[in-house]
């Protein structure tokens, strides 16, 4: 059975993106067919992590959500990329699924289209549930806007698991209380949390403990501000680039938690 998952934060800048592609790449790299859809329409740019280029995409989440093509036309399958990356790193790919992006629009043109007209939510809605079905997906899932918009709330409301990204700042503390009190009045069946960003010099378990009982909520993981991270600059998928890496571990513990 299909799980699908939103990934979501209150702020932006939490490395929820990030997050969400290197999750959906270990996760196909264990023989699962993996759609990810960029719901963020406001600010697209997950489709950089998987190197798909602007002039190779026909059609995107917009063109569907304004009825102008069917959902499956929009996804793109990158596992090619991913196979590329593992090649570098003299990695096998033999257990490998598949991975389909669905983006939305960069052209400033149709964010600001549909910033002003909107859309039918129901479309969104619709469009979840064909791509389950047609492209016989183990996991779908759902790189959510920051914040609480009518979009996000339905992609919360729609999964079975929602993760909530934060950093150990207090304008993250605040606005997450709000995110897990909304997912709790959704009724979402699972929740855990993922403190990112963390500087070296915090007490990662006393961290991970505190914003536990903070939530009353799993906390998967806690993960480090990386200079590595910052230098590759969303160039390539970072666990897959560094696998020994101690980020890519923390990561590997909390695809586990997902399965």
């Amino acid at each position: 059975m299909t799980k699908t998952i939103s990934i979501h934060s209150f702020r932006g800048g939490t490395g929820k993106s990030n997050l969400t592609a290197n999750i959906a790449a270990l996760i196909a790299l264990k023989g699962n067919r993996v759609g990810i859809i960029d719901t963020d329409i406001q600010s697209p740019g997950i489709h950089v992590l998987f190197a798909l280029d602007e002039q190779d995409v026909e059609y995107t989440l917009n063109d569907y959500l304004w009825g102008y093509c069917n959902v499956e036309k929009t996804a793109y399958d990158v596992s090619p990329q991913i196979i590329k990356e593992l090649k570098q790193n003299g990695v096998e790919s033999n257990n490998l699924g598949a991975i389909y992006l669905i983006p939305s629009s960069i052209k400033a043109g149709e964010i600001a289209q549909i910033l002003s007209e909107g859309y039918d939510v129901e479309m969104l809605k619709d469009g979840f549930d064909k791509l389950i079905e047609r492209l016989q997906l183990d996991y779908l899932l759902i790189d959510t806007h920051p914040g609480l918009n009518e979009e996000t709330l339905v992609s919360i409301g729609l999964s079975d698991l929602a993760i909530i990204i934060m950093r150990p700042d207090y304008q993250d503390y605040q606005g997450t209380a709000v995110t897990i009190e909304v997912a709790q009045e959704l009724e979402v069946p699972s929740m855990f949390l993922i403190v990112n960003k963390v500087l070296d010099d915090f007490d990662f378990e006393a961290l991970k403990e505190e914003v536990k009982v903070k939530y009353k909520i799993p906390v998967a993981g806690v993960l480090p501000l990386s200079n590595d991270i910052v230098r590759l600059a969303s160039h390539s998928l970072f666990c897959l680039r560094f696998p020994d890496h101690p980020f890519t571990k923390e990561v590997e513990k909390i695809v586990q938690c997902i399965e």
